[in-house]
């Protein structure tokens, strides 16, 4: 089926009742132009990120402070590779996720069960035990990979192919995901500060359950809400995979167990062994979509320039998701908490980044709308995304450089600075990249290749994972200084493949 066609159910759904919604969202300009289905993800996605990043936030913090102020009492490099492994083990589970959805769950009941699966892990989190701590982490592991890809797929749904609100409609989820993720790191940052970092996760907790109660009360306006899988297993074939499923996860578990008794499975181990897993899993991933006879010879051909963009998606993140890590570390050792007069968390500079996004993505999302079809192509704006990430690394160099020991203060603004130029970076690709995702996905593979975006997560994590370990051994301008010269780098070469994406993306603009 063209790609051109609405990316709804193959069945349709049934008529409204009269005077309900279109039974088409395509049809539904109900939510200031938009269809209601928005408000209702982007609802859900508030809550997603106000419990994911206002926990994130602290982790790194709560890793590296000592066991005798509530922490894990791990050194700064070591917090760092372990919060960004744990980032790595998120987006590695989206593809089993994006599978789940597709063939077994659906995309409603994957996001649904995803969302309890992460609260369970919040609450478990809040229970001041180390076994709590990494069991909850397994858990939102495990919810988000279900929850994240899918909901993004929804939102997709909700437009044609060629309907010009689709970038717009992506920049105002992705403002309402930033909402989630300027307050949740005020709250939890504060309660992890003056309460302590359990206080903090169980703020995350309460976050999820309310994002969870306003996703079921607005279901109705949801295209592809019913039950069934799109593309369900035969009754047979879906037996013996749940069977499959729990055996495997189970003989896992056993494993693990058994190699860390025996004391092979160490956590440096278990990080590098995410890091190589991230790297082999897209590769196959793409093998896998290339060899696909139930892919059409016209979606192959969009997936040869996806590539493309899911490094520079890779590239990007890798910068991203330090904002979390390293950026934290030093905001808290060499950066002034207090702006005109005001005291605050070290961690609620991650609100700063939030607080940008919120303010810039409807001044984005207005911009793609007056341009209409003149805007800039796909990849560019991923592109000035990428430079943009790199730029704010390259910014750091200057207030880090000159000291002679690391007991220096820089002032706030500078990390504020930094952010800046993150944030309006996030916003061009991560719109444009989640939206060129549903245009070029092969239908076959519609939840999956979604799955596929988040792995190039995956694959920025692994890398930062290993990166991040140098922290503590070079220098600060150096660390700030190479990493972003490399993410410039990669946005000017994105830049200069432009022709040929836009050609081969054809007819996605």
């Amino acid at each position: 089926m063209s790609r051109d066609t609405i990316e709804s159910d193959p069945d349709p759904e049934p008529d409204p009742e009269p005077g309900g919604p279109p039974s088409d969202p395509a049809d539904d300009h109900a939510f200031f132009g938009q269809p209601r289905g928005l408000l209702t993800l982007s609802g859900l996605e508030v809550w997603e990120r106000f419990s994911f990043l206002g926990m994130q936030a602290i982790l790194v913090l709560y890793f590296a402070d000592t066991v005798a102020h509530g922490g894990m009492g791990m050194s700064a490099g070591t917090a760092a590779s372990v919060s960004a492994a744990y980032g790595t083990l998120v987006y590695l589970v989206s593809v089993a996720g994006g599978w789940l959805a597709d063939r077994i769950l659906g995309s409603y009941r994957a996001v649904l069960w995803g969302g309890v699966l992460i609260a369970c892990g919040h609450y478990s989190m809040a229970v001041p035990t180390a076994a709590m701590t990494w069991a909850g982490l397994g858990l939102i592991s495990a919810g988000t990979g279900l929850l994240k890809p899918n909901v993004a797929t929804m939102v997709g749904k909700l437009y044609r192919t060629d309907d010009d609100r689709r970038d717009a409609g992506f920049a105002v989820y992705y403002m309402a995901i930033n909402i989630g993720a300027f307050a949740g790191p005020l709250i939890t940052g504060w309660l992890g500060d003056h309460q302590g970092w359990h206080w903090g996760f169980s703020a995350a907790a309460v976050g999820m359950t309310l994002g969870l109660i306003q996703y079921v009360a607005g279901r109705r306006h949801l295209a592809g809400r019913r039950n069934a899988a799109e593309y369900a297993l035969p009754p047979a074939s879906m037996r013996r995979a749940v069977r499959l499923i729990v055996l495997g996860l189970l003989a896992v578990a056993a494993l693990a167990v058994l190699l860390t008794a025996a004391g092979w499975l160490t956590m440096g181990r278990f990080v590098d062994l995410l890091t190589l897993i991230s790297v082999i899993a897209p590769v196959v991933y793409f093998a896998v979509m290339f060899r696909s006879p139930r892919v059409t010879p016209g979606e192959r051909g969009r997936l040869r320039p996806y590539i493309v963009l899911f490094l520079a998606s890779t590239v990007f993140n890798f910068i991203l998701f330090q904002a979390y890590s390293t950026m934290m570390l030093l905001a808290a050792s060499n950066a002034e908490t207090t702006i005109l007069g005001f005291d605050f968390p070290a961690s609620w500079y991650a609100s700063a980044l939030g607080a940008f996004e919120v303010a810039l993505a409807p001044v984005v999302a207005a911009l793609w709308v007056r341009m209409g079809h003149s805007q800039p192509h796909a990849s560019n704006k991923i592109a000035f995304g990428v430079v943009l990430g790199g730029l704010s690394f390259l910014l750091m160099v200057l207030p880090t450089s000159g000291h002679d020991n690391d007991d220096y203060l820089m002032s706030a603004w500078w990390i504020v600075g930094s952010y800046f130029l993150l944030g309006l970076g996030d916003i061009l690709l991560e719109t444009s990249g989640m939206s060129a995702t549903t245009k070029l996905a092969p239908r076959a593979f519609a939840s999956q290749t979604m799955s596929l975006w988040f792995l190039s997560l995956a694959l920025a994590n692994g890398i930062q994972a290993q990166t991040v370990k140098l922290y503590d051994d070079v220098s600060k301008p150096a660390y700030f200084g190479v990493n972003g010269s490399i993410a410039v780098a990669a946005g000017l070469l994105v830049i200069a493949a432009a022709p040929w994406l836009r050609r081969t993306m054809h007819p996605v603009h």
